[in-house]
C-alpha cells in the first residue's frame, strides 16, 4: 500500500471498527448486563473470532481474489440470522438474575460463535484486503502480515464499548428491561442493515 494511503487506511479501520455492530453492541450489552469480568471472558472469544476471520479472510483473498464478491449476500444473510437470534435472547432476558441458565451468558465461546458469524467483521477485512492491498500486491505474505494487524483495530474498539457498559452499568440497572428492548432493536438493525440490498 502506497505512503498516501495509509491516513485513509487508518481512518477505515477506525471507522470500520468503532461504529456499531453485533460484537459492539453485545459488548455493551453484555457488561451492563453482567458487569466487565464476564463480558471480558467474552472479549477473549471476540478477539480470537475476529483473529480467526482475519487471517481466514487473508487466505481467501489470496486465492480467490476479486470473483469473493458473489459470495457476500449469502454470508449477509447467515450473519443476519444469527443476530436476530442474539435480538431475542436479549429480549428474553428475565433480568432476575439468571444468568447461568441464559444460553446467550458472555463467555469465551459465545463471544468467539458471535464474531465467527460476523458479517460486518468479514466484510470489514475481505474488503481492507481487496482496496488496501490486491491493487498493490498479490502477496500472500502481505495479505497474512495484514490478517495479523487487523484484529487490533476491531476488538480494540468492542472493548471501549465493553468499559462504556461496565461504567453505566450501574446506571442503567433500574431501566433493565428498557435497556434490553434498545439493544435488541439495534441488533435488529444491524440484522436488517446486512440483507437490506439484497
Amino acid at each position: 500500500m502506497p505512503a498516501a494511503l495509509i491516513p485513509s487506511f487508518l481512518l477505515y479501520c477506525f471507522i470500520g471498527a468503532i461504529t456499531p455492530g453485533p460484537a459492539n453492541l453485545c459488548s455493551l450489552s453484555a457488561a451492563l448486563r453482567y458487569g466487565r469480568t464476564a463480558a471480558l471472558r467474552q472479549w477473549r472469544g471476540l478477539f480470537c473470532g475476529f483473529a480467526v476471520i482475519s487471517m481466514l479472510s487473508a487466505l481467501i483473498t489470496h486465492l480467490l481474489g476479486t470473483a469473493l464478491n458473489q459470495y457476500v449476500g449469502m454470508l449477509s444473510w447467515v450473519g443476519a440470522g444469527y443476530i436476530l437470534w442474539l435480538a431475542w435472547q436479549t429480549l428474553r432476558d428475565s433480568g432476575h438474575g439468571e444468568e447461568t441458565a441464559d444460553p446467550a451468558a458472555p463467555c469465551f465461546r459465545t463471544g468467539l460463535l458471535l464474531q465467527m458469524t460476523n458479517v460486518k467483521v468479514m466484510i470489514y477485512c475481505l474488503s481492507i484486503m481487496a482496496i488496501y492491498i490486491l491493487p498493490y500486491t498479490d502477496s500472500f505474505w502481505a495479505l497474512l502480515a495484514m490478517g495479523v494487524f487487523l484484529p487490533f483495530t476491531g476488538p480494540i474498539a468492542n472493548l471501549v464499548w465493553l468499559f462504556a457498559g461496565a461504567f453505566l452499568q450501574k446506571l442503567f440497572a433500574n431501566y433493565r428491561k428498557t435497556v434490553n428492548v434498545v439493544m435488541a432493536i439495534a441488533l435488529a438493525a444491524c440484522a436488517v442493515s446486512l440483507v437490506w440490498p439484497y
